[in-house]
């Protein structure tokens, strides 16, 4: 690092305390981690046998289709997050294009729908040191209620000392986790082609049919529900004109490729109605098929860190969302306090992980994962919108350094696709969607309705 950079960081750090700001502390790495470690969790842990029973081995085909709306998505965001990236992601695009109502719905339903969507990851966390625990016959009662809980307080103590330390700790997990799976899907493949056992490759493709595999892509598609984490603390990522664009996009691309390789690798081991038979379990007896109990094990070990890389950005992301709401006074400001030593928003990451905690007690989180995902979804075709309208007003003060390729055409289908996916959703999770943007509505008529947010250039 030369002399200058350092310079010009102190100078950023200073500037930061002063302004009460927060500091751009997040790379390249962490920030692609934060993306990435949201994203590897139901994709490979949970969906290979729910979505082999439902389309067979073209559940590849299904992953594919999601990386692909997810990627309509992820250019319009990457466009919008360089021209504006500060803290709120999501929220902060929509609220500066399309006015305070939607801001409103969005930063609420972003802030609840990743508390969902938390309180989810560590009941699966709990439960997959619960299963590691009996794989390898310890013998011991592992109490998943209150592990969860317990690593609820964890997450939100380390974020609340510093960012950093939540970017170190995400670049381990998912390092850790990567290790896994690319020893687990190398192996894995090179079996199934004939290089390391014999050749396993299905014979049958297609055996439900081709509609299959575009009602399992809207199964599979919250899968994809994590790279626009990394817009939510954009205020906090450094050089954010090139990190941005190449953190969200890429992370898609990685995540997709692990995907269609876990069900390549899984139907042809065991085949796509032995995955079926197994259901949220099947990835944990591919690995047990490849190295006995100790590839069980390390499947088990994959899904621990998985739930927990997904909590631990989640809980960053969401305090970030109400932290945003805060700063534009769409919520009290006490909301955006800083911590004195250590710059992070202690008030809003509270906020994020206090609600977990009673979730978690609460017990029936489910349902609150789909809810998340369907909140998501609204979020990411506002986003798509955003772009539409500002592309189409073009103010002065809009100069991102990355542009969108294909405009209209793919922000247009991106959010056709968002909005196209929650007909496919289950009616509760929809009728309680609705009531968390249903509430956001009227907060903002009972709380912000006169606020007046601040153009783009001020941001």
């Amino acid at each position: 690092m030369s002399e200058e950079t350092v310079v010009s960081e102190g100078e950023a750090a200073d500037v930061a305390q002063r302004t009460g700001e927060l500091e751009r502390t997040l790379g390249l790495t962490q920030a692609l981690a934060i993306g990435t470690g949201t994203m590897v969790g139901a994709g490979i842990f949970v969906f290979p046998g729910l979505a082999a029973g439902e389309a067979g081995p073209a559940a590849m085909l299904s992953f594919g289709i999601g990386a692909i709306i997810a990627l309509l998505v992820a250019l319009p965001t990457s466009e919008l997050a360089t021209a504006m990236p500060e803290s709120g992601g999501g929220y902060y695009f929509v609220s500066r294009s399309l006015g305070t109502l939607f801001g409103c719905m969005v930063g609420i339903g972003q802030w609840l729908g990743l508390v969902f969507a938390s309180a989810f990851y560590l009941i699966g966390f709990g439960h997959y040191l619960a299963d590691l625990v009996r794989e390898v016959g310890l013998g011991i009662s592992v109490p998943v209620g209150s592990i969860a809980l317990g690593t609820a307080v964890l997450l939100t103590g380390v974020s609340i000392t510093g960012t950093e330390n939540t970017g170190d700790l995400q670049n381990w997990i998912v390092g850790v986790l990567l290790v896994i799976l690319t020893g687990f899907l190398g192996h894995g493949g090179l079996d199934v082609l004939g290089i390391l056992g014999r050749e396993r490759v299905p014979k049958t493709f297609f055996p439900y049919g081709t509609m299959p595999v575009f009602t399992t892509a809207a199964l599979v598609f919250t899968s994809y529900l994590g790279f626009v984490q990394i817009a939510t603390v954009a205020g906090e990522i450094k050089q954010p004109s090139h990190t941005l664009p190449r953190s969200m996009i890429g992370s898609v691309l990685l995540v997709a490729v692990l995907y269609v390789l876990t069900i390549f690798v899984g139907t042809s081991l065991l085949g796509s109605e032995r995955l079926a038979e197994l259901g949220e379990t099947a990835v944990v007896s591919v690995g047990r098929s490849l190295f006995g109990t100790f590839g069980a094990a390390a499947i088990l070990g994959g899904g621990l860190l998985a739930t927990l890389s997904s909590a631990n950005a989640s809980i960053l992301s969401a305090s970030r969302s109400i932290y945003a709401l805060s700063r534009d006074d769409l919520v009290p400001k006490t909301v955006q306090r800083l911590n004195e030593r250590y710059r992070t928003p202690h008030v809003a990451l509270v906020l994020a992980g206090g609600p977990i905690v009673g979730l978690i007690l609460y017990g029936r989180v489910e349902v609150l994962a789909e809810v998340a995902s369907l909140l998501h979804l609204v979020m990411y075709g506002l986003i798509c919108v955003a772009l539409l309208v500002l592309r189409h007003q073009d103010p002065n003060d809009y100069q991102p350094s990355f542009r969108c390729p294909g405009h209209p055409v793919v922000p247009g289908l991106g959010g056709l696709a968002s909005f196209g996916l929650i007909g496919f959703m289950n009616p509760l999770s929809i009728g309680l969607g609705g009531g968390v943007l249903a509430v956001a509505v009227g907060w903002y008529f009972y709380y912000a309705r006169s606020v007046t947010l601040s153009e783009i250039a001020d941001s």
